[in-house]
């Protein structure tokens, strides 16, 4: 069902290399230090690895997201904070930009992230999480384009990110015009700033911050315009999510891999009992839970990356690789910490890192709560609501019930 090609096979076995060598003695340092990787994105933009979903035309190899999979998936048997690098550089915010920012946009998101850039996608405010729509930060109208204010936060790549994708509210002449998306450049835009870092659980070596925008200006060439307006371009921008959501099942996935791979070479090195821990019925169940539960997880992820054709993977293929990938990954995560022992549960083996790098993905970029609501929504018709109102059922399903 998923025969990669030879091509698609020699970029598996390059991604694969670099992390079982250069990526895998780093990832312990990365997570004590908490530091950004940077030595690890030149490996990564050195092997071709940033920018890989660029079109040919702006410099990138013009590869699908299915390729970018294959890359992440490797990555994160050995590292999240490496993999996730290689998520941004190839999905979510460049996406959008390569799907509905202008040619100047995209020969200038390109020019970043071919250079190792990974770009900063800022949605996420204090009081606008899963509801991104209530969000509070504005972008209005001036002479030659627009002054931008407010506060994002939980942003990954806070203060190493150069590129950023910002959606706010745009209001012209007073009257509020829907969402839009807007390009600014760190260190080359005035009033944009970093805030306070959340210290987080895992993946520590990516900075989660606030970005502040104080009377930031961005002219009218870095406005991001879809076809439909801003009134209902936010949906369309957000479909690259679709992409970023993959790409985050993925990460969650391959951290699992890892953890079930040396959870394996351990029950077989590992003696009790004058025998390897392996040959006990109790672990093997274990074993073939966890197998089966990764197999699940890569099918509905390969399912999802390819779903889209040339354009984003469809959003409910999406939404349901992450919720099972993510879910999935606690639960492998942990059972090969059990099967360490003692011995996962203490710092010298990367099993309790693993854990706490897994623990992210039913949270960030969309929680498994919301995608459930998501996936309803769409198996029963129904609209979630962003309001107490209730459901908003759709047209055909109203007329349906009057007959």
């Amino acid at each position: 069902m998923f025969d990669l090609t030879p091509t698609q096979l020699d970029l598996q076995a390059r991604a694969r290399a670099l992390s079982d060598g250069y990526v895998n003695a780093r990832a312990a340092e990365i997570d004590q230090s908490e530091e950004y990787p940077w030595d690890v994105v030149e490996k990564l933009t050195g092997a071709g690895f940033m920018g890989l979903t660029i079109p040919w035309e702006y410099g990138g190899a013009g590869l699908t997201y299915f390729d970018a999979v294959l890359v992440i998936e490797q990555m994160a048997r050995n590292c999240g904070v490496s993999a996730r690098i290689v998520v941004e550089a190839n999905m979510g915010g460049v996406g959008a930009i390569m799907g509905y920012g202008s040619a100047a946009q995209k020969e200038l998101a390109a020019s970043y992230v071919l250079n190792g850039d990974k770009p900063a996608i800022c949605i996420t405010e204090p009081g606008a999480g899963s509801a991104a729509t209530e969000m509070t930060t504005t972008a209005v109208k001036t002479d030659g384009g627009y002054v931008l204010n407010g506060k994002k936060h939980w942003i990954t790549g806070g203060g190493v990110s150069k590129l950023h994708l910002i959606f706010a509210r745009v209001f012209e002449g007073g009257v509020d015009q829907g969402i839009g998306g807007f390009i600014a450049i760190r260190d080359e835009t005035r009033g944009l700033r970093t805030g306070k870092r959340e210290f987080a659980m895992g993946l520590r070596g990516l900075p989660e911050t606030e970005v502040i925008f104080d009377d930031m200006f961005v002219p009218d060439a870095h406005v991001i315009r879809p076809p439909q307006g801003f009134r209902h371009g936010f949906a369309a921008l957000m479909s690259a999510y679709n992409g970023q959501r993959v790409g985050a099942a993925t990460v969650a996935h391959g951290l699992a891999v890892g953890a079930y791979e040396r959870a394996i070479a351990f029950a077989k090195s590992r003696e009790q009992f004058g025998r390897p821990i392996a040959e006990f019925q109790g672990l093997q169940w274990m074993i073939a839970d966890m197998a089966t539960g990764l197999a699940a997880a890569q099918a509905l992820i390969y399912k999802a990356a390819l779903s889209g054709g040339d354009g984003y993977p469809d959003k409910n293929a999406a939404a349901q690789a992450k919720i099972f990938a993510a879910e999935n990954a606690i639960k492998v995560t942990n059972d090969a910490l059990q099967i360490h022992g003692a011995a996962g549960y203490g710092r010298s083996l990367p099993i309790e890192r693993i854990v706490r790098d897994a623990r992210m993905f039913t949270i960030g970029g969309g929680t498994a709560q919301m995608l459930r609501n998501q996936v309803a929504g769409a198996v029963l018709n129904m609209k979630t609501p962003q309001t107490r109102a209730g459901y908003c059922d759709t047209p055909e399903v109203r007329q349906a019930a009057v007959h």
